[in-house]
């Protein structure tokens, strides 16, 4: 699975993005966002608050509870906002 980072969520985590090969467990975003969390300090402060973040699985923005799977990419990056 590849997971993307944007803006100031790149700048916590310390990477704008990566491969990641999560636990059979993690069925959704949600459950994903957990899971990254909990790999560094950086992660979790850029997940601290979820209301802050957007996510796109294959480019499409969903919700917390939308599936992931394997071979999927899965983008996190504030609310955009357009004049």
């Amino acid at each position: 699975m590849k997971v993307l980072y944007f803006a100031w969520l790149r700048a916590k985590a310390g990477l704008g993005e990566e491969e990641v090969a999560p636990p059979a467990g993690v069925a959704d975003v949600g459950a994903l966002v957990d899971w990254l969390k909990g790999r560094s300090a950086g992660l979790a402060d850029a997940f601290a608050d979820m209301t802050l973040v957007r996510v796109a699985v294959n480019q499409d923005y969903v919700g917390l509870d939308h599936p992931v799977k394997a071979g999927d990419e899965v983008a996190f990056f504030p609310p955009v906002t357009g004049g």
